[in-house]
């Protein structure tokens, strides 16, 4: 018992302000049976960097840019594998069809909001074509992917700027994943209350291959709550549909990064279970919502390389019955991500004067200890 007091103060004290010290996991809160990586976090995928420009100014900018990059070396030179899959296709998600068509993807994920799409897609080109050995490329895909900040961010403003976007690229780095009101996740509203950016990873034991997945998510949509299988949405009687004010609407974008050998085929069926671990927390994939996940393999051997001589591809790919523990690891990952997102956002008040509170996390930790959810 005492223990758990302890866990709980801790947790309160340490989410009470920005950058919080003590994840959901150090309190006790242990979602899935896999463990986590060093960092618990997508960059614990060896190579890939995550940069964040937040931009909360005056009463109504409440909006930002999340960069990920699969590797350190030029992306367009180097292509990883990748695949997007659609859960709910309510969104404005830039670069599909040639990442469907090829299976690969040749420039860094930017997140950012619904109406920063063109700019942040014209700063992917832009970075690209100044990148050293690309002085003669004529076509880029942008990989761009986006939720609706518009609740608390003067979205029609369109104050992401290309100079967010790079800066988002330049500051990326492989180490801890800041989460929630930063980057892409500054102004966005999950299950009803502040959402933002989440990370998680999963370490698989070397019996199972030794592989990681790392997963970041931008939460920003609805359903009715659930944390490491406990009730929460509808304990705190708080949930999408209870009355006319609440909504289920919103979006999640989703990145997974490996570094198993995985070819865009088994990327998409990867990417889908992602959306497993998004339905544990209690997401309904509303008519409203944009839910994407776009998911790449950091595996050096199976880069494209543009200026090729070879004919040939030579892949050496995981098999088909290998899958089923990567699978399971970014089910648990995805789910981790999205309670972590919650438990670092704010409280946050923005365009208009609205406010949405953040997770009232004492009141969550005593629901989990009611349906015995905390590890003590």
């Amino acid at each position: 018992m005492m223990k758990y007091l302890l866990a709980l103060c801790l947790l309160s004290t340490a989410l009470s302000g920005y950058g919080q010290t003590l994840r959901p996991r150090e309190a006790g809160i242990i979602i899935g049976v896999l463990p986590a990586g060093k960092m618990n976090a997508i960059t614990d995928v060896e190579g890939v960097q995550v940069g964040h420009v937040t931009r909360i100014e005056g009463a109504d900018i409440r909006t930002g840019v999340t960069a990920i990059l699969p590797h350190t070396d030029n992306v367009f030179q180097q292509k990883v594998p990748a695949a997007i899959y659609i859960g709910n296709g309510f969104g404005k998600l830039a670069g599909y069809s040639q990442v469907a068509e090829l299976g690969y993807m040749e420039t860094p994920i930017i997140l950012t909001n619904t109406l920063s799409v063109p700019e942040a897609s014209n700063a992917l080109i832009t970075f690209t074509l100044e990148q050293p050995s690309n002085n003669k490329v004529r076509s880029v895909n942008p990989v761009v992917g986006e939720t609706n900040d518009g609740y608390l961010n003067d979205i029609r403003g369109r104050h992401i700027t290309e100079q967010d976007v790079l800066k988002a690229i330049e500051s990326a780095s492989s180490g801890i994943v800041q989460e929630g009101n930063v980057g892409a996740g500054t102004g966005t509203v999950c299950f009803g209350f502040k959402g933002g950016i989440g990370s998680a990873s999963r370490k698989l034991p070397e019996s199972l291959g030794g592989y990681t997945i790392g997963v970041l998510v931008q939460t920003n949509f609805g359903g009715v709550l659930v944390v490491n299988g406990a009730p929460v949405g509808e304990e705190l009687g708080k949930y999408a549909f209870k009355n006319r004010i609440e909504s289920s609407d919103g979006s999640c974008m989703i990145i997974v990064a490996t570094d198993a050998p995985v070819t865009s085929r088994n990327l998409k069926r990867l990417a889908k279970r992602a959306l497993l671990g998004m339905g544990k927390t209690g997401g309904i994939a509303s008519n409203g919502s944009g839910d994407y996940v776009i998911a790449f393999s950091t595996d050096v051997s199976l880069r494209d390389s543009y200026q090729s001589d070879s004919n040939m591809t030579g892949n050496h790919e995981l098999r088909n019955d290998r899958m089923s523990p990567l699978f399971m690891a970014a089910i648990e990952a995805t789910e981790e991500a999205i309670i972590n997102s919650l438990f670092a956002a704010e409280t946050m008040e923005g365009y208009q004067g609205r406010i949405v509170e953040e997770l009232p996390v004492d009141k969550v930790m005593e629901i989990l200890k009611k349906y015995n959810r905390i590890t003590e």
